[in-house]
């Protein structure tokens, strides 16, 4: 794995990388997916187990594909990377509205293969405090610091979840995602807004608690048990244009890795360790989120997909609708 030497872009650059910077990148984009190895972004949490078992167990390298996974710091940071033509797609656990976002600022930028739904059964989305705090429910937030992860996507979605409790105005802190329970515990924060393994570390190291799981289904989509896909695989279509043969079997091969950590979970698990913050010994607590390849969307995950791009719309976030159909991969 390597990871860029690069700075969390600010909201203002991940909403508008801009026209200039698109134009200067776009011939990058096809020089670098002509390439025969497969550069995949991922940011570190549980849900780029697809990507990390698929490089570990070996399924990209029986398939005939050089697959490496390049770490970063943020989805927006996968985004900036894809959009400059330096990697060919992102991991699951990258921000869906990242990439619904990187669409707008460059058009028909990617294709999303596959995207992880989470609710309070498939755990991915939480509310932590520290081992000790005496805050017993996220309205008792009014008035404390709460931080989340970077980028636009979890601070609006960490603000509709404080708004929805009845805190007006909230204001969330972002943090690196890996520096969320050490901010409990030393009390520079008093809630986070995370996702797994965080709160599976905070707990089994005894320096947090989680307060509740599944937040965005309850209060973002407005059901506990809706699928929220606040993550996708996607490859870019400068990829899928400049080698189809070689994309395509990069596609069909991360299917692969899908159904490995489908059928073996308690297999796959082991590969969180030196790609997340959480140990070797501690990554069999760890609980997933579903996976949902491109040819497996319900007409219902479809319309709580396009739900939750629809939130970003009507905040303004989105300068244009972002209709889901039209950036799933279609084989």
């Amino acid at each position: 794995m390597s990871a860029p030497n690069c700075l969390s872009p600010s909201r203002r650059r991940v909403l508008g990388l801009g026209a200039s910077l698109a134009a200067t990148l776009a011939t990058p984009a096809v020089v670098r997916a002509q390439s025969t190895k497969i550069r995949i972004g991922f940011w570190p949490i549980a849900g780029g187990l697809p990507l990390f078992a698929g490089v570990e167990a070996g399924v990209f390298k029986r398939a005939g594909l050089d697959v490496e996974a390049v770490k970063f710091a943020s989805a927006a940071q996968v985004v900036e990377a894809l959009i400059a033509g330096r990697l060919e797609g992102s991991a699951n656990g990258t921000a869906s509205a990242a990439l619904a976002l990187g669409d707008i600022t460059s058009p028909g930028l990617l294709k999303i293969i596959c995207a992880n739904p989470s609710n309070k059964e498939f755990v991915l989305d939480e509310m932590l405090v520290a081992e000790g705090s005496p805050i017993k429910t996220i309205a008792d937030l009014d008035g404390k610091k709460v931080a989340c992860g970077p980028g636009i996507q979890n601070v609006t979605l960490a603000k509709i979840i404080l708004e929805k409790n009845g805190i007006k105005d909230p204001k969330p802190i972002e943090l690196p995602i890996g520096q969320h329970v050490a901010a409990l515990a030393a009390g520079q924060v008093d809630a986070v807004y995370t996702l797994e393994p965080n709160g599976t570390l905070g707990r089994l190291k005894k320096l947090a608690r989680i307060l509740e799981t599944g937040v965005i289904s309850t209060y973002v989509l407005g059901e506990t048990k809706a699928p929220w896909f606040g993550g996708s695989a996607s490859v870019t279509t400068a990829f899928l244009s400049a080698q189809p043969a070689l994309a395509k079997a990069y596609i069909a091969a991360y299917g692969d890795a899908v159904r490995l950590v489908r059928d073996k979970p308690d297999e796959a698990r082991k590969f969180l360790s030196g790609y997340t913050s959480i140990e070797p010994e501690l990554v069999g607590e760890v609980p997933l989120p579903g996976f949902t390849l491109y040819n497996e969307f319900s007409p219902s995950d479809i319309g709580y997909f396009q739900k939750f791009f629809d939130v970003f719309t009507d905040r303004g976030i989105f300068t244009r609708k972002v209709d889901l159909p039209g950036i799933l991969y279609k084989a």
